[in-house]
């Protein structure tokens, strides 16, 4: 059986019924995934998009120098895909590793376009939850630009107390886009 968790997140943004959850829950696949275990590795198509039911993770991309650049950190109650390689079904250039043992639900690419014609309700739900996403990332975009390392870390800690105790330092400071060692600077000035 699927999470009350998944089911309320749902419901978040759109009306999903008992009955529309149980199409959901005919498709939809639970993992468990151990700590710096990879769910998708640079290169390969995205066909799942991952709920994180417990434990965190991330995305990144690695230069060509072999740095690794995190793009989102997630934790409970969020979702995390390469939105990119999910939505054209093209090979991307995001991993996406566990930072903590964890529990995923798979929603496949194939499975959800059939479920928006069996439950026209989680199409609204994706819609807004990718609309976000984009938004999301405008902000964080702006926020690079026009703010300060301390800003920008003041941000993500008032938006996500739980990251500061939870994710190794060296990961937030890569979202950031500064160094450990800036980071370390900033958070002895806090």
């Amino acid at each position: 059986m699927v999470s009350t968790l998944l089911f309320n997140n749902f419901n978040k943004y759109a009306r999903i019924t008992g009955s529309d959850f149980e199409q959901i829950e005919k498709v939809i696949v639970k993992r468990f995934v151990k700590k710096r275990r990879a769910l998708l590795t640079e290169g390969e198509i995205s066909r799942y998009i991952y709920f994180i039911e417990k434990g965190a993770l991330r995305s990144y991309t690695t230069d060509k120098d072999g740095v690794e650049h995190v793009i989102q950190l997630a934790v409970e109650d969020h979702w995390i895909a390469d939105l990119l390689s999910f939505i054209t079904q093209a090979p991307g250039n995001v991993s996406i590793e566990a930072i903590e043992d964890s529990e995923v639900w798979l929603l496949p690419h194939h499975e959800l376009d059939l479920l928006y014609d069996q439950v026209p309700a989680l199409e609204r739900y994706f819609r807004q939850l990718f609309q976000r996403a984009y938004v999301s990332l405008q902000q964080r975009l702006s926020s690079t630009v026009s703010q300060n390392a301390e800003e920008r870390y003041r941000l993500i800690i008032s938006d996500f107390p739980q990251i500061a105790a939870r994710i190794p330092l060296i990961y937030i400071a890569s979202y950031l886009g500064i160094t450990p060692e800036s980071l370390s600077r900033v958070r002895k000035q806090l």
